[in-house]
This record gives C-alpha cells, sequence and structure tokens, in this order.
C-alpha cells in the first residue's frame, strides 16, 4: 500500500467491535478448561486493552481498482484484493451481533485458496450496505472498462459487426478456394 491510490471510499467501523471482541474471547475462553482461569485477567483490564488497540488497527479502503484492509494487534494482516476478482459478498448475522448492531461482510474471490472459504471478514463497519454498493459499482466499472464495447476505447457494436463479417466473407472465400 506505499503506492499513491486514489481512494474512492473508506470505511468508518463502529465502536461496539470493541465490546464483540471481548465477549467473543471470552466466550471461548469460557467453554475452554484451561482459560477459564485466564477469564477474571481478560475481563478486567488485558481484553479491554487488546480489543481497544485492536479496534485502532482497524483499516479498510476501497480503491479505483483494490480494496484494502488491515487490521491486527500482535499479529498484523494486510490484504489487498483487486475488484475484479471479487465473486461474491455475504452478510453475517449473530444474536451476538445483532445485539450489538453489528454484522460481518464476507468477501469471496475466485481463485481462492482459503479452505475457510473466505478471502476477507469485515466486522461492523457503519452503513455496510451502503459500503457493499460501492464495492460492487466500483467492481462494475472496472468489468466495463476492460468490456470492448466500451465508447471510451472507440469500439462500437457497429464496428465489431463489421470485422467480424470481414473475417467470415474472407473464411467463405478461403473455404471457396
Amino acid at each position: 500500500m506505499t503506492l499513491t491510490k486514489k481512494v474512492t471510499q473508506k470505511a468508518e467501523f463502529n465502536q461496539r467491535i470493541k465490546t464483540y471482541i471481548l465477549l467473543l474471547v471470552a466466550f471461548y475462553l469460557t467453554i475452554s478448561v484451561v482459560g477459564i482461569p485466564l477469564l477474571l485477567i481478560w475481563l478486567l483490564g488485558v481484553g479491554q486493552h487488546v480489543s481497544k488497540r485492536f479496534f485502532e488497527s482497524l483499516e479498510c479502503k476501497l480503491t479505483q481498482k483494490h480494496l484494502e484492509f488491515r487490521k491486527g494487534v500482535l499479529f498484523k494482516l494486510e490484504k489487498t484484493i483487486p475488484l475484479e476478482n471479487i465473486q461474491d459478498i455475504t452478510f453475517i448475522e449473530n444474536p451476538l451481533l445483532k445485539y450489538l448492531d453489528l454484522n460481518i461482510l464476507k468477501i469471496e474471490t475466485a481463485g481462492q485458496s482459503n479452505p475457510q472459504g473466505s478471502d476477507m471478514k469485515l466486522i461492523g463497519i457503519i452503513d455496510s450496505l451502503a459500503f457493499k454498493e460501492k464495492i460492487l459499482r466500483q467492481r462494475a466499472l472496472i468489468k466495463n472498462d476492460n468490456f470492448p464495447e466500451s465508447t471510451e476505447k472507440g469500439v462500437g457494436n457497429q464496428q465489431i459487426i463489421k470485422i467480424l463479417k470481414e473475417i467470415r466473407d474472407i473464411l467463405v472465400d478461403i473455404k471457396n478456394k
């Protein structure tokens, strides 16, 4: 992400992600026998600090050709997904997310090598439906720019038909000889 790219949309994240992270880790500590002694430490200080730092590290930008995402406290993750590779964007809700008024945008790409089935999960984007629409709109713009019917490239339907007819006529002449 060192190159200067025009950012078309920057996602804002809901502050309630901190509570979600705190409760999610507390849940996993509770269901594990080893984590029960750590639960009190997590809830009284460490969890609040870690969830705050996690929230501060979240960054998601939609550029003209990519979706860029950063997150992490101890282990940093940075992903850049070309928009033309995006196949599906899914909304995920569960009871805890619904209670906190959050949702997850799950983004799947073509040729994904991730066995879990998605390339990116964005938790708690404010107005995530509008962000999803912007991603799809920008993806459509890229796909239309690469399509030969684009008027910007000076190639129209009539010109394509004319060229195809010429090719057909040449092939008929070759066949007749």
